[in-house]
């Protein structure tokens, strides 16, 4: 739908699409809109910061034969967040005299990607930045880059023998690899295991606090919640650790509050009762050292600095700081020495990590400003009906010229199912129709209060932008839990967007859309973009996608990963395209879903044998379209122009 716009915003620049589009309150300053009209990812390189055109590296890309949709990494935001992460956590530190040191610990479940758990080690080293595994996989991933003796490796989830052989052979070798318990059973396994190794295990409990907290994964906490051990239980462990002379073993509290959690009250309440319990395990004659508050600190999706579910009431500096300060007044109280402070903090890490850039294939429109010329001499009464309301309504009866266009076009439709009317007649009424609500909600916008039942109504009138991408493989999280990620055009941002629009992927499937949009002051339904150019190709940017979305996505209607490229700049400040990662190719998904990529080639090539005995096609036409088919299977799954 057209948007409209007053007269003050006639004059269009950057700066109103920076604020339409909310960038410099969800950007953090890693992204911008330039005066030119573009959005820029802002990098460093050892002369100082260099901002850097996402239009301007698309374009490289394509003409390298890297085509949209594409993940952009940018590693240097990801070094960015875990220096503003440790060095929060170091400031609040020394403003509160908290005689304990900060280590962070990854969690690899975030983005399990090798670049990703790659660069945290790399950039994480000056803080000593570590890593938790809550698989085998991830221990094995987390063994094969951890080499800092000071960092910690957490290890969370359930356990086997093998597991837990590589853990405490770990140990042996340097690490602080800390076993976490999920439940009382692993306990005699794990002690087991050390016995028969050799070495002197260190262990965690999971703590299952009776605190709660608001979000999309509230259930993460609570009595009911699924992982972690209640009060008694760890009242079990103590004293069966006491029995085997293994209390010392036990040094690390640990609790996880869920992901995203947007309130900061959530977090002092939570703080405040696992310092408790961390007071009362040393209490009990436990070794203890360390206090793991998991994750949970939040990224601001929308700008709106709230305590919405895909925003943040607090920052990254207050949240260090209350978190030093509740731990450091429960052990003080206690006259104990204060614990080193883990955080399991993945989405705000690596949040700001990857873009996904998509591009724009087709448009559909349903807003019509004209009604046909010439009417049929014969129409039902309903459709009369219809074409009378589009004739007689004005700015004084709008919202009874949409009633009756409701009414009519629901007879209509009904008169169709039962074969009294034609299709092009009920075409003809959907045409009316449109014009009737185009009209409505063009006047209604004019309107200083508009009534109930006419708002949303540019919603209904928004245009489908179809772009070339799948939601359940790339954003899995806007499908399964209504996740906001800030959208919107990587250029021609000096434009005035006239339309509003959702989104909808190339998949087959009615879920695969988005509708629903950041806002700073509530979702919107609909998304201001720009007409298409004849010619031109029109790129929309899908930010804060690195956590969860890359490992999370699946293989609906079989479109596999996307093209992936790290970019950073030299010190010329010229783009590197590094770590160029091709995307699925057809025969890759299909492989994925036990189909022979060789075997169906055979098949297909003696079905087209078959097809030339039967002089159905030409020996010349097989050969032209076995090549096609081989074709198929080794391009790009999405759409390739």
């Amino acid at each position: 739908m057209a948007i409209n716009i007053s007269e003050a915003l006639e004059g269009w620049s950057s700066e109103r699409s920076a604020e339409l589009y909310s960038v410099p309150a969800w950007a953090k300053g890693y992204f911008n809109v330039t005066d030119d009209g573009f959005v820029a990812v802002n990098l460093h390189n050892a002369n100082g910061q260099v901002s850097v055109k996402l239009h301007d590296i698309a374009h490289g890309l394509n003409e390298r034969g890297i085509s949209c949709p594409v993940l952009l990494r940018f590693s240097d935001l990801l070094g960015d967040r875990i220096r503003l992460l440790n060095e929060s956590f170091a400031k609040a530190i020394a403003d509160y005299n908290y005689q304990g040191c900060y280590r962070g610990v990854y969690p690899i479940k975030v983005n399990q990607q090798q670049q990703a758990v790659s660069d945290v080690t790399s950039f994480g080293s000056k803080w000593h930045h570590g890593l938790e595994a809550g698989s085998k996989a991830e221990l094995c991933a987390a063994l094969a880059y951890m080499r800092d003796p000071e960092a910690f490796i957490v290890c969370n989830g359930y356990k086997d023998t093998e597991f837990i052989d590589l853990a405490l052979s770990s140990l042996k070798m340097g690490l602080q690899t800390v076993l976490v318990l999920e439940t009382t059973g692993e306990l005699e396994l794990i002690r087991q295991r050390a016995e028969a190794l050799g070495v002197r295990p260190r262990i965690g409990v999971r703590v299952k606090l009776s605190s709660r907290v608001s979000g999309k994964w509230t259930e993460s906490g609570g009595d009911r919640s699924v992982f972690g051990l209640t009060p008694m239980q760890v009242i079990d462990i103590i004293d069966t650790l006491r029995d085997c002379e293994m209390l010392d073993c036990l040094e690390l509290l640990h609790y996880h509050l869920g992901s995203q959690v947007p309130n900061i009250r959530d977090i002092r309440a939570t703080i405040a009762e696992a310092a408790r319990l961390y007071t009362d395990l040393v209490a009990e004659g436990a070794r203890m050292g360390a206090l793991d508050i998991g994750g949970g600190l939040a990224i601001d999706y929308d700008g709106s600095n709230t305590n919405s579910t895909s925003s943040a009431n607090y920052d990254i500096h207050e949240y260090c700081a209350d978190v030093v300060e509740g731990v450091m007044r429960a052990c003080d109280d206690a006259a104990i020495p204060h614990p080193t402070l883990i955080s399991e903090s993945g989405r705000a890490i690596v949040g700001y990590y990857s873009v996904l850039l998509i591009n724009v294939l087709d448009t559909a429109r349903f807003e019509t400003t004209e009604l046909p010329h010439v009417f049929p001499e014969d129409m039902p009464e309903s459709l009369e009906n219809l074409i009378e309301v589009s004739r007689m309504m004005c700015s004084k009866n709008l919202q009874e010229s949409f009633h009756d266009a409701l009414y009519y076009r629901d007879e209509i439709q009904s008169a169709f199912r039962h074969g009294d009317v034609s299709l092009r007649l009920r075409a003809l009424a959907d045409h009316v129709f449109w014009y009737i609500l185009t009209f409505v909600a063009s006047e209604a916008a004019k309107l200083k209060t508009v009534p109930r039942e006419l708002r949303g109504i540019d919603s209904a009138l928004a245009d489908v932008y179809y772009c070339n991408f799948s939601v359940f493989q790339s954003v899995p999280d806007v499908w399964a839990i209504d996740q906001l990620f800030p959208i919107m055009p990587i250029h021609r941002l000096c434009e005035k967007p006239t339309r509003l629009a959702y989104i909808s992927d190339i998949t087959c499937d009615c879920d695969g859309k988005i509708d629903a949009f950041i806002d700073p002051h509530d979702v919107k339904t609909a998304l201001p973009l720009h007409p298409l150019k004849r010619g031109d190709e029109y790129i929309l940017g899908i930010f804060l996608v690195g956590a969860y979305q890359e490992t999370l996505g699946d293989l609906h209607n079989l479109f596999g990963d996307t093209n992936a490229v790290s970019i950073s700049v030299d010190s010329d400040g010229e783009i590197d395209y590094t770590q160029e990662l091709q995307g699925d190719t057809v025969g890759d998904v299909l492989s994925y879903v036990e189909y022979s990529p060789a075997a169906l080639l055979e098949q297909f090539r003696s079905f087209a044998e078959e097809a030339v005995k039967q002089r159905r096609i030409s020996a010349a036409e097989r050969r032209t379209i076995l090549n096609a088919y081989e074709c198929s299977l080794r391009g790009y799954t999405y759409f390739e122009g």
